[in-house]
């Protein structure tokens, strides 16, 4: 995962694909502002469907998460693909929305979505373990020196997901109490990740919080995220001067973990507090 092939800084757009989009309707709608979940890497908008939008629609949400191209059942090419690229498909699936929505995003698609905030208003944001504002060379070096298995593993998962050993997963985006069988279901369901991405996400294109418009955002992270340490999202929410939650006893992977609906609780209760309607 953190160590991609050199790719060039240069960017050849391609013409918008067809993208997945999972969608729920509330039985009784009680907010007009729809919200959007933005899957990180590995993923597709699977991982959203496991617990969020159903519980989020009985809320009274209508909610959506696409899939970005080359994930889940997304057109378009995955091995030439990069953030700018995810974020042009952030951007098309929200022009089709009747009102800006809230945007909930997840590791990778946490900077998609700051990208996208640079040059798009929205009522409110959440950043779920967000890529670091300094890209992934921090947590590339952490890992290398301290847990160099799991990082062999995780470069595995860009040629060989199959062989990628789920004990060994578990380690980079679980709590050691989730169910085997929901391991084995996950795992089995995971994909490669654009190298292009990867690169991006080390040097190329990181969060820049000076050009996003202040508007109210929460920042979440996992007290045991191997990936990313809560001293780092920490200081994204500082660079957003966003209110910081660490989530206790949880890892990389919230919105699938076993604790995953203190999460949504927590995010369902911001969003009241701001004054979502």
């Amino acid at each position: 995962m953190f160590m991609p092939a050199f790719w060039s800084f240069g960017r050849q757009r391609e013409e918008q694909p067809e993208l997945e989009v999972r969608h729920r309707l509330p039985d009784e709608r009680r907010f007009k502002t729809p919200l959007v979940f933005v899957h990180g890497a590995f993923v597709g908008a699977w991982c959203w469907d496991e617990h969020f939008l159903a519980w989020f629609a009985d809320q009274g949400f209508e909610v959506f998460a696409p899939s970005l191209r080359g994930h889940g059942t997304s057109g378009g090419r995955l091995e030439t693909s990069g953030v700018l690229d995810y974020v042009d498909d952030l951007a098309s699936v929200i022009a089709q929305l009747p009102v800006a929505p809230v945007i909930v995003a997840h590791s990778m698609g946490a900077l998609v979505a700051q990208r996208y905030l640079e040059s798009h208003s929205v009522p409110a944001s959440v950043l779920m373990a967000s890529v670091p504002l300094a890209g992934l060379t921090e947590s590339s070096m952490r890992l290398l020196s301290g847990d160099p298995v799991l990082l062999g593993q995780m470069a595995l998962m860009q040629i060989a997901p199959s062989a990628v050993d789920p004990r060994v997963a578990q380690r980079a985006m679980f709590s050691e109490d989730l169910d085997p069988e929901l391991l084995a279901r996950y795992a089995s369901a995971t994909q490669p990740e654009s190298q292009h991405a990867l690169w991006d996400m080390t040097l190329g294109v990181l969060p820049r919080p000076w050009l996003v418009p202040r508007h109210p955002m929460l920042v979440i992270g996992a007290e045991n995220d191997r990936l990313f340490s809560p001293s780092e999202v920490e200081r994204t929410a500082a660079a957003y001067h966003a209110p910081v939650h660490i989530a206790p006893d949880m890892a990389h992977a919230m919105m699938i973990e076993a604790g995953w609906q203190g999460i949504a609780e927590r995010i369902r209760d911001w969003l009241a507090a701001t004054g979502i309607d």
